[in-house]
């Protein structure tokens, strides 16, 4: 430890000896490590952005997506009643802790500007877990919520400015048009999408089946969405395939995966780019450095040749020199990583780069380890060759300089 602490204070000093020579190199392996880190950490925001919003739309990795059709040769749909027990029963056999059905469906609803036709999708309350449902206002549903009187429904903010923004305190009512007319209750508002989204609302299955609500889209069957292990998805696929084929005779059934990861990582070549520049930044930076390290050594020949006359070993050359590089690049790299969580962490920088996130992660370990690696490893190479440059000094070149 003493011939470590040492030789780090002995590189400190001859830092502070030739500061003007090294202080423009430092500033710069500084800004290049808090680029380095700033893009990583701004490429795993994207990343996390991107991700989420890929499950808001097609479930968590892994999200299975059972369908049932009918049989193309005999083009009879199958008995609705016996394939929802069939399901039903599925779920509860294989112990699925996060399962909803699904139903496209065209509801008719009662807004001050008159009758309007909305996109209803019909679902039960784990859907809002499945797909990462974001509620602005209110709340997703809850279990007793298929037992109200008047059915809750779940809207978005075009549904909501269209039904003329109502007190979800007070007087949070909607009347549905179905077969059987009633007053639903809304009980959360998700933000819009896009900007152009047009109204959409949700309600849970059996209050749609009460209501007559769930006039169903053309070609839109009924499906089950099932959130498994990602482990465990490919094996569920086959052998959900195969169980309910055989349950379900003269029908035909389809189970996938609907979630983002189902051909692989989609994020591969975002990664890929971010490495590339991050790679690219780092060499950048030791090349300048490396630069001025070798001008530093050519000055200091007369001072390593006394060194060497009162004693000092190669070794002992090698390691000055080259510490003198790791720990000034620790000192930039520690700066640079600081102005980088700075930067990444900045509430408006969050909310261009990852607009869908509702809360937003901590800024990652891994990208302050990988900045500040990435200084001493820039100190130690830029190091090394003036260091082998050193150690050929002789006690000669002392009395030529």
């Amino acid at each position: 430890m003493t011939a470590l602490i040492s030789t780090m204070v002995e590189a400190w000093s001859e830092l502070r000896i030739h500061k003007t020579r090294v202080l423009l190199a430092l500033i710069g392996v500084a800004l290049s490590v808090a680029v380095l880190t700033t893009v990583v950490g701004v490429g795993n925001l994207t990343r996390e952005g991107m991700r989420v919003d890929s499950e808001r739309n097609g479930g968590r990795e892994a999200t299975l997506g059972v369908s049932v059709y009918a049989d193309p040769s005999t083009a009879q749909a199958p008995d609705a009643d016996r394939t929802a027990s069939v399901l039903e029963a599925t779920v509860k056999r294989y112990g699925f802790t996060h399962a909803s059905r699904v139903t496209q469906a065209q509801g008719r609803f009662q807004f001050p500007s008159g009758v309007q036709s909305v996109q209803l999708t019909v679902v039960d309350p784990a859907y809002g877990a499945i797909h990462r449902v974001d509620i602005a206002q209110g709340g997703w549903f809850a279990e007793d919520d298929a037992d109200r009187l008047a059915p809750a429904v779940v809207v978005n903010d075009a549904f909501y400015a269209a039904a003329g923004r109502p007190n979800l305190a007070t007087a949070p009512q909607v009347t549905v048009l179905g077969s059987n007319k009633a007053t639903a209750v809304i009980i959360g508002v998700m933000p819009n999408r896009y900007p152009e989204e047009m109204p959409q609302a949700f309600m849970l299955t059996a209050a749609a089946q009460a209501v007559g609500a769930a006039e169903q889209m053309p070609g839109m069957g009924p499906e089950l969405r099932i959130w498994v292990p990602a482990g465990m998805a490919e094996q569920l696929v086959s052998v959900l395939n195969a169980d309910l084929a055989q349950q379900l005779p003269g029908a035909q059934v389809s189970v996938h995966r609907s979630d983002y990861a189902a051909y692989g990582d989609p994020f591969a070549m975002v990664q890929l780019m971010v490495s590339g520049v991050a790679a690219l930044i780092l060499l950048l930076g030791a090349v300048g450095l490396l630069n001025i390290s070798m001008v530093t050594v050519r000055y200091r020949v007369r001072e390593i040749g006394i060194r060497r006359s009162f004693g000092a070993t190669s070794g002992r050359i090698f390691t000055g020199v080259m510490m003198e590089s790791v720990v000034g690049t620790t000192v930039a790299g520690a700066v640079g990583v600081m102005i980088a969580v700075a930067v990444v962490k900045n509430p408006w920088v969050e909310s261009k780069v990852a607009p869908g996130l509702e809360d937003y992660p901590a800024f990652p370990v891994e990208a302050a380890l990988l900045g500040l690696g990435a200084a001493v490893l820039v100190g130690a190479l830029a190091g090394a060759i003036p260091a082998l440059v050193a150690i050929r000094v002789k006690v000669i070149d002392a009395i030529r300089f």
